[in-house]
């Protein structure tokens, strides 16, 4: 019965083996019986929302749940590896904290109050126009009473729709991007 116990315990199981300790003689039946939680999820491929660099990552999801998210590998830019922002950025999209509905605080109130997106999206398009509207100068043909801010892992494609729609359509001159900071 002693010597039964005595097995139980890693060292012993070391020392009778001969290995280092980092193998199955370290293990105990909990360990062995654990699985990975990503285990039976699909995964997609995606880039990190935080900077330009564009690192690659793997995001595993199982019924409709992110359930892990961590490097790719595979991406050349940075692979396999993430910075700490990086490599939180599971907690991004299922933090308990995270906001999931659009908050409003209207002018001088107290309090905020939950709309449906559809109204927030409509009450940007309405302040959007309306400030090109009272700021547009007819002289030199543009506004400087709006900018927009771009995201640094937006694709060239996309940075040039957001350019042509914004000075061509909108007439705006207070342009950047993230990436440049």
């Amino acid at each position: 019965m002693l010597a039964e116990l005595l097995l139980k315990w890693p060292l012993i199981r070391q020392l009778r083996s001969g290995s280092d300790g980092t193998g199955v003689e370290a293990m105990s039946d909990v360990t062995h019986s654990l699985r990975p939680k990503t285990e039976g999820a699909e995964v997609a491929r995606s880039i990190c929302p935080y900077c330009g660099v564009g690192c690659g990552q793997l995001v595993y999801h199982l019924e409709g749940k992110v359930v892990g998210i961590e490097g790719d590998p595979e991406s050349p830019i940075s692979r396999g590896h993430l910075c700490p922002k990086g490599s939180a950025s599971y907690q991004l999209v299922t933090h308990d904290g995270r906001m999931t509905k659009v908050k409003y605080r209207a002018p001088r109130s107290k309090s905020w109050v939950e709309l449906p997106l559809d109204q927030a999206m409509r009450m940007v398009a309405e302040r959007v126009w309306e400030t090109r509207a009272r700021t547009f100068d007819d002289t030199v043909m543009h506004t400087t009473g709006m900018a927009h801010l771009g995201g640094a892992t937006l694709d060239n494609e996309e940075n040039y729709l957001i350019k042509k729609l914004f000075t061509g359509g909108l007439g705006m001159v207070c342009i950047s991007n993230q990436a440049r900071i």
